[in-house]
């Protein structure tokens, strides 16, 4: 069958951005290999649960253009297998917990956190290699294995609080043959008997994420290291629960390190280095904090989905350059790396200034035109646009352009002393005053290759070399003595304020 894969995160706050690249990674694969994507919430840990969550999830993945086929989607759930919200799937979970228990390979345990506590405690004034719930201490434990029968039901029947464990087999090779790390071997007596079905009902994610797995007929899991330790239970889950033969493949993805690179990239590292974090700025139900959003940082969405395709996999040649169809095309999960990717914002950057460059003018100048609305100064279409054209290979973001446009705005009231210095001269004078007089008379087009026709003919005229005086003419227009093209630059000022602009210059200098 052709492969589906999902992404299953818990609405317990704002995606990560390694979440995101986990996402991305099950889309490019899907959609490489003509499967399918779908959109599990995992929402069992209802201690966690933080409203919104679920619509920032949806919001952020339809942002960096990741099409989900099956799930939970804006519009509610879509696909064959809904729910595709675990908490309302609860049911499905019961009856297999109940199943393992029925088949030996699992049991009810009533200890409570604080006998839990006290077998912890006294395990680790033993010194044993592990403290935990496993195949030997549960033998010294309250549970369905060592109390009689008659009891168990007793205690069941009348409302006691339970757990239902996995029975983890005492001396067994669990094997499984990762698609990133190759083969990894876990004794069963590393696995301790984890929880299946919390006291509540809900599943643990352990259960609940192997069965919807198997029912929803995934075919690759891929998700990030972290979920590696857990992967030998969930083989031990698969074959108990008789699923083996159908088990999907499992691919651990290499950690976002922090940007010196060590250690996982965390929202406090983030936060020192001045960067976000998360796809979209979020604001905290509970407390109102923001977090900052890369799409409200000013990042494109293809230049954030480049970046992250690009941590941790490469495509085998020198291209950096993809856009969504062309990485689908490059992508080979073969090729995923197995340590960890450093999380350089310096790269991102970098990707952002590519892409904006590649951009339509007309698509970025409605920011630039917002920008000066609120800044009080009138901005046209027309304006805005042709401010992009002017800025956009000098900014990193679209943001970036009106405020590097404020010598388009603001005529100078102080002038570069070290061009002045340098560069204000006899010839200068002569320079401005020329081209002056010349615009006084001129009444053609004022465009950019119209005004440079006319102040070359007018330096000829005047017998002023013009790469002697272009400096000194910069000063006089901007106050400084470097920028955007200039020819350009007289063209959005326009003929009146160029001439207002070089008759203080001819007065203050």
């Amino acid at each position: 069958m052709k492969p589906r894969v999902r992404f299953a995160p818990s609405p317990t706050g704002p995606l990560h951005i390694g979440g995101v690249r986990t996402a991305l990674y099950n889309y490019l694969f899907a959609r490489k290999m003509g499967g399918q994507m779908l959109l599990r919430i995992e929402d069992t840990d209802q201690n966690r649960f933080v409203p919104g969550a679920e619509q920032y999830i949806i919001e952020a993945l339809a942002w960096v253009g990741i099409q989900i086929d099956e799930g939970q989607t804006a519009n509610g759930p879509v696909g064959p297998d809904a729910p595709y919200r675990q908490s309302e799937r609860q049911a499905i979970y019961q009856r297999e917990a109940q199943r393992l228990v029925d088949e030996g390979k699992a049991y009810y345990a009533f200890d409570t956190a604080e006998e839990l506590d006290a077998m912890r405690a006294r395990l680790e004034a033993a010194n044993a290699p592990a403290a935990q719930y496993n195949a030997i201490t549960r033998m010294q434990m309250k549970n369905s294995l060592t109390l009689p029968a008659a009891d168990v039901k007793a205690r069941i029947d009348a409302g006691d609080p339970y757990v239902i464990r996995l029975k983890t087999p005492r001396k067994e090779e669990v094997r499984l043959n990762d698609l990133v790390r190759g083969w990894v071997n876990v004794h069963s007596s590393a696995i301790d008997d984890k929880v299946l079905l919390k006291s509540d009902g809900l599943p643990t994610y352990h259960l609940a994420n192997v069965v919807d797995d198997h029912l929803m007929q995934i075919t690759h899991v891929i998700r990030g290291e972290e979920w590696l330790p857990s992967a030998p239970l969930h083989v031990l889950l698969y074959r108990y629960l008789g699923w083996e033969d159908t088990m999907p493949q499992f691919a651990h993805l290499p950690l976002l390190l922090k940007p010196e690179g060590n250690g996982k990239l965390s929202k406090r590292d983030a936060d020192l280095g001045g960067f976000p974090v998360f796809p979209l700025q979020w604001q905290d139900p509970f407390s109102g904090t923001l977090a900052r959003g890369f799409r409200e940082d000013g990042y494109l969405p293809e230049a954030l989905v480049n970046f992250l395709a690009m941590l941790g996999w490469n495509p085998g040649t020198e291209q950096e350059l993809f856009t969504m169809d062309e990485l689908i095309e490059a992508f080979d999960i073969e090729r995923i790396q197995k340590g960890g990717a450093r999380f350089d914002i310096e790269k991102a950057k970098w990707f952002n200034q590519q892409y904006l460059r590649q951009r339509p003018n007309a698509d970025l100048a409605p920011t630039v035109q917002r920008q000066a609305q609120e800044a009080g100064f009138d901005c046209s279409p027309e304006k805005a646009e042709q401010l992009v054209a002017l800025l956009k290979e000098r900014v990193t973001f679209a943001t970036d352009i009106f405020p590097e446009a404020r010598t388009i705005f603001f005529a100078p009231t102080e002038y570069d002393e070290t061009v002045r210095a340098a560069k204000w001269n006899d010839d200068a004078r002569r320079a401005v005053t020329a081209f002056r007089d010349a615009l006084l008379t001129y009444d053609g087009p004022f465009e950019a290759d119209a005004i440079k026709h006319l102040l070359s003919d007018t330096l000829t005229a005047a017998g002023i070399k013009q790469g002697k005086v272009m400096q000194a003419m910069r000063l006089a227009l901007t106050g400084l003595g470097a920028g955007p093209d200039l020819m350009l630059t007289m063209q959005i000022i326009g003929k009146a304020e160029v001439i207002s602009r070089l008759e203080a210059a001819l007065s203050q200098l």
